[in-house]
């Protein structure tokens, strides 16, 4: 049955784009969770839902339009966090609101939800297109590599903010180049897990590898492998149950938390 499956393209788009969107995620999570960034990713795909519902409501390709919300706020409000000196769980609350105020009041004028919002909202892998598929994989691609070709100042930045601008690293450079990254994951991430729960594909795997890693570049490679095994057995076993595949892959990843919870209980008594 399984290999049946895997015969039809829509099923190979499927597990193509669900790799390369959780490994895009794991990544980038890492870093948030780290920088105590967690709910950025959901308040990012907040932001995102008010540019998908401009892109409706103007008859704009809504992707488009997510991508140019996203980025703009993101670094509009990490510019304001620098110059005023707000608070990160602040600018998230922020960022959030706006977001989700600016997509309700254009779906209003827009007499209401439509198809369209619905699988932008509790994602839609299973029906991802060709050109998405590849646009995805390009995505994901160019943002692990900058991630690796940066990846000691990113992680010293993360680490230590002022030592790292002590040692010559252009840190608000790189906080801006960032959050355009996390900003372009969290659009990409929509496609296979939704708006509503894109924040748990971000940040649940990496918060599971941190309980057995002792090391960066471990829990990296352990958050990368939960989050892999989610989408990928996530999106099987919602077209076996014929359940939606968003909920499916997160509740995989919540059922593997639960597990690692278990056994690191087990193992500290």
């Amino acid at each position: 049955m399984t290999f049946e499956i895997l015969t039809y393209g829509f099923m190979q788009r499927a597990l193509v784009t669900g790799i390369a969107i959780s490994l895009m995620c794991s990544v980038v999570g890492l870093f948030l969770v780290l920088r105590r960034y967690s709910l950025f990713g959901d308040a990012l795909a907040h932001a995102a839902f008010g540019g998908i519902a401009a892109g409706l409501y103007l008859g704009i390709y809504p992707l488009w339009t997510a991508f140019a919300v996203a980025i703009s706020s993101a670094l509009g409000l990490t510019k304001i966090k620098q110059r005023f000196q707000i608070s990160g769980d602040s600018i998230v609350a922020i960022l959030l609101s706006a977001g989700l105020a600016m997509g309700v009041i254009l779906i209003s004028l827009a007499k209401g939800f439509t198809v369209d919002i619905f699988s932008f909202l509790f994602g839609s892998i299973l029906l991802v297109s060709l050109e998405n598929t590849l646009l995805i994989l390009g995505l994901s691609g160019t943002i692990l590599v900058i991630i690796l070709l940066l990846y000691r100042q990113l992680v010293y930045a993360t680490f230590n903010e002022e030592q790292a601008k002590v040692s010559g690293i252009r840190v608000e450079k790189l906080n801006y180049l960032f959050v355009v990254i996390s900003a372009i994951t969290v659009v990409s991430s929509m496609q296979l897990v939704g708006i509503l729960l894109t924040s748990s594909l971000i940040v649940v795997p990496n918060v599971t590898a941190v309980l057995f890693s002792r090391g960066f570049k471990q829990t990296a490679m352990l958050s990368m492998g939960f989050a892999v095994f989610s989408a990928v057995t996530g999106i099987l076993t919602s077209y076996v149950f014929n359940v939606a595949p968003g909920g499916m892959i997160v509740l995989i990843s919540i059922l593997i938390f639960g597990i690692s919870l278990g056994i690191k209980s087990f193992k500290n008594k």
